[in-house]
């Protein structure tokens, strides 16, 4: 939700600090870099920390910054507030998956899907709260709001024990790069790069593209529509992950994604909606089920594992869609839409060349 408000809320970022567009592109980094930064820095230590008082620290660092945004007095102060917020942000998630690797060993597939299935509805969610918030009062109140409804998680985690189940160990800078020498994980690393660039350019464009031949009102359903597509697409998964491989699944799902999103980019009518929902639905298994399976190759070391394939990810979702941008200015966001459904067709050698260079059971 802290991260899909942004988009809802830029409008009235703009009207509130007065600053230009450019100033205002600066929201989305802002967030990013903290997070991007915590995850790695903590995950790569994770083995060395207790996981109670990261989660603790995370957690409440995360409700204050978020008040912090709602009483920012200018933008520079706001803009630190972001990337404190996601720092914080970062350090929880540096933890939360290899701690439910941990706690749910045999079932690592199917809770990542569970987990991946309250971050989309989230997603969904955020935008729609912070409308509603807005309709009736300023936009801070939607911040307090998310801040207020943290401190629940903070008195929680603060009442509960360690985990006795904890028993990441701690990496070395020798067993780095015997981790990134197995043949799975720098294959996972590549894809979730990849898997982030699609969404990453989807998320930011797909409204905008869906505005050059659609009404605007029905262009901005485009993001929600695909959003929405993965609530029952994840819960679907989170069921299919226990009886069906990793790269199997994969498989199936990338490459029935090609001719759909080639679908979504050629078809410029009101009925390449449907297109994106078949879209999300097929999209939202790759980040849970790769990030499942580089997890399952190392699971003694699903901190440093997270952190990296997260920080891959998220460094797809930082280049790509800046590099569409470029394209579609050189050309027309029509030619530059074309960017996803290619790497998708990437994706799809990239899931069976690491699915033949396997040889682990879960492949």
């Amino acid at each position: 939700m802290a991260l899909q408000i942004r988009g809802a809320l830029l409008p009235n970022f703009e009207s509130t600090f007065g600053v230009s567009e450019s100033l205002l592109g600066l929201v989305a980094p802002a967030g990013t870099v903290g997070f991007v930064a915590a995850i790695v820095l903590v995950g790569l230590i994770a083995g060395r920390l207790d996981a109670r008082h990261v989660l603790l620290l995370g957690s409440a660092a995360m409700a204050l910054s978020l008040l912090a945004v709602a009483v920012a007095p200018v933008y520079t102060v706001f803009l630190f507030a972001l990337l404190v917020q996601g720092a914080a942000a970062g350090v929880f998630r540096a933890i939360d998956r290899p701690l439910l690797s941990h706690l749910y060993p045999e079932r690592i597939g199917r809770v990542f899907a569970l987990y991946a299935l309250a971050w989309a509805v989230g997603a969904v969610s955020g935008p729609v709260i912070a409308s509603a918030v807005v309709l009736v009062g300023d936009w801070q109140a939607t911040y307090v709001l998310l801040g207020l409804s943290i401190l629940p998680i903070v008195a929680a985690v603060w009442a509960l024990e360690s985990p006795s189940e904890w028993d990441e160990r701690r990496l070395e800078r020798e067993t780095l790069v015997r981790l990134l020498s197995k043949p799975g994980i720098p294959g996972t690393m590549v894809g979730l790069a990849i898997v982030g660039g699609i969404e990453g350019t989807l998320f930011t464009w797909l409204p905008y593209y869906a505005g050059t031949f659609l009404d605007r009102t029905t262009a901005n359903l485009a993001l929600s529509v695909f959003l929405l597509a993965y609530v029952p697409g994840r819960y679907a998964y989170s069921r299919l992950i226990e009886s069906v491989a990793y790269l199997r699944l994969l498989t199936v799902t990338t490459g029935l994604a090609v001719p759909v999103l080639a679908v979504v980019v050629g078809w410029k009518h009101v009925g390449m909606l449907a297109a994106v929902f078949c879209a999300g639905m097929l999209l939202s298994a790759l980040f849970p089920v790769l990030s499942a399976y580089g997890v399952e190759l190392a699971p003694e070391y699903s901190g440093p594992v997270s952190a990296l394939t997260t920080a891959a990810t998220y460094g797809g979702i930082a280049i790509v869609p800046a590099v569409v941008g470029v394209v579609a200015e050189a050309t027309n966001i029509g030619v530059a839409m074309w960017i996803p459904a290619l790497l998708t067709v990437a994706l799809f050698g990239v899931v069976l060349l690491t699915w033949a260079r396997s040889s682990d059971r879960r492949a």
